[in-house]
């Protein structure tokens, strides 16, 4: 049990450089990108700062992840597409008036990841993008992205209660999607810091949607358990991705009581239909169907893991977010995973993705020993003065 351990981080981004999508339009729509991105300006570029090239330089990417001794990436995205006013992951569901241009949009962009995936096929799992404003054409996009290589599957929108030209995840309305990712055995994938209402455009708006994150990041786990989609879905395969995993153990029992509650037909005033709970509880299916992208995972977030389940949990770095690991990866592998046994923390380091998003292990395995972190180095707990002065991630969290 010497060899290294195989990393592969459940939760990278990456995207193109706003011109460089216009090459992944048609020409009716390269016309249009011009006209907009005449007028177009990042409202994000303080942010992005100095790191936005990571999202696309391949050269300094592969580079990070040799010395980060990551040998796989799953890829959310990260920048503007074509015909967006911010980065699509905290945008929100498109208005009915922008639909069709953000449609173009996220197409773009999933061409553009296919190409970037296939420069180097055995480290990059890309994940595609679909909008739910229209489920046929939700369902053209899926098969677009399962013939096409993007083997990191779907990126599944949270449907907030202000979005009502949408229909909720828990609607029948979805059957035949849930049925389609199910045949072709897509992924489905949803993200933390997504999913929030609109909370208006005051100083303390942002703040509020700062507070509330977390639970909206994870509503979308609790309804699709109790609504039955994994009841009549058996194969679907469900992660959510950079919310953590420490709240698991209470959500799944909180929702267990309600099935039980509704089952029993009343409480208080309240009397229910019986009948619209699955038949087994929703932990039993969580436990079947539902993965866990735990994010720069500190010990406090990994405690519970045999509750979550050690087959469950997939680590990542968040890379090249400011709040990720990068560049103290190994640092944070240390504290993280020192007093775990080598089983489990090669599963959640890594296997367990790549069996999630069927990566090739021989491909990766001159990769990993070339680069990969040794057993013996993890096992390491970090010293006081190894702690990083400067570092917004939670990973190192005492």
């Amino acid at each position: 049990m010497t060899q290294p351990y195989t990393v592969i981080t459940s939760d990278a981004h990456a995207g193109a450089s706003i011109n460089d999508y216009r090459a992944y339009l048609d020409a009716k729509h390269q016309q249009m990108f011009d006209d907009w991105r005449g007028g177009y300006r990042n409202p994000q570029k303080k942010h992005i700062g100095s790191k936005k090239h990571k999202n696309w330089d391949a050269t300094e990417r592969v580079g990070d992840m040799d010395t980060e001794g990551v040998a796989g990436e799953v890829i959310f995205p990260n920048t503007v597409p074509p015909f967006f006013k911010t980065s699509v992951l905290i945008c929100g569901n498109p208005p009915a008036e922008d639909y069709k241009l953000r449609l173009e949009g996220i197409r773009a962009h999933n061409r553009w990841l296919k190409d970037f995936c296939s420069e180097f096929p055995e480290r990059r799992a890309g994940i595609g993008l679909v909008y739910l404003n229209d489920i046929d054409d939700a369902m053209e996009d899926v098969k677009w992205i399962a013939e096409n290589g993007l083997r990191g599957g779907i990126l599944l929108p949270h449907v907030p209660d202000d979005c009502t030209h949408i229909e909720p995840l828990y609607s029948p309305e979805y059957e035949r999607f849930w049925a389609l990712c199910q045949d072709l055995d897509v992924v489905i994938n949803q993200h933390g810091g997504t999913g929030s209402p609109n909370y208006g455009d005051w100083p303390v708006s942002l703040p509020i949607r700062l507070l509330e994150t977390p639970w909206f990041s994870i509503r979308s786990h609790g309804h699709l358990l109790i609504s039955g989609v994994f009841e009549r879905y058996p194969k679907l395969k469900y992660i959510l991705t950079e919310a953590g995993c420490a709240w698991v153990p209470d959500v799944l029992d909180r929702l267990d009581a309600i099935w039980n509650t509704v089952r029993g037909g009343m409480a208080g005033e309240f009397q229910f239909n019986a009948d619209s709970m699955p038949p087994e509880p929703p932990s039993v299916y969580a436990k079947r169907n539902c993965w866990y992208g735990a994010s720069s995972a500190s010990p406090v977030e990994l405690r519970d893991r045999d509750v979550v389940g050690v087959d469950k949990i997939c680590w990542g770095t968040d890379y090249p977010h400011y709040e990720g690991t990068y560049p103290h990866t190994r640092l944070a592998m240390r504290h993280s995973f020192n007093d775990i046994a080598e089983g489990d923390v090669r599963k959640m380091l890594g296997l367990n993705a790549a069996e999630l998003y069927d990566f090739d292990l021989e491909a990766l395995a001159p990769i990993v020993e070339k680069i990969g972190p040794r057993p013996a180095d993890v096992s390491i707990p970090l010293s006081e003065d190894e702690f990083p002065e400067k570092s917004y991630t939670n990973a190192f969290r005492r």
